[in-house]
């Protein structure tokens, strides 16, 4: 695998995996961090791993956009992003699965696939 594609998936997981803390820390007793109250917001540690880690995608995707068509490397990432929240919010937070949503994961996949077929 080359680097720009090991960039992409890390970008997808590292923004895929800020979305799920993001959602975590707003599950009671947690709430969002405030200035009004310095220890909520100093302890609600998956907002602030969640807030990195979306700065962490960005970088990534800064640095896939080095090695990859602006038109190639933005649907890679956010599709990628969509449908590997879309898992994960079923396994982590049991959220509903709806057979539709299968067959949207399956077209991003055929999408992502026709994209990226003339730059492999």
């Amino acid at each position: 695998m080359s680097m720009k594609w090991l960039i992409l998936i890390l970008g997808i997981l590292s923004n895929a995996s800020a979305s799920v803390l993001v959602k975590m820390s707003m599950i009671p007793p947690r709430k969002f961090p405030s200035l009004s109250d310095p220890v909520i917001a100093l302890t609600n540690w998956p907002f602030w791993l969640g807030l990195g880690l979306y700065g962490g995608a960005f970088l990534l995707y800064a640095a896939a956009l080095a090695r990859l068509p602006l038109n190639v490397a933005h649907p890679i990432l956010t599709a990628g992003a969509v449908a590997t929240v879309a898992l994960f919010s079923v396994v982590l937070f049991r959220e509903s699965f709806h057979w539709t949503t299968g067959i949207g994961i399956l077209l991003v996949i055929a999408g992502v696939g026709l994209i990226t077929a003339r730059v492999a």
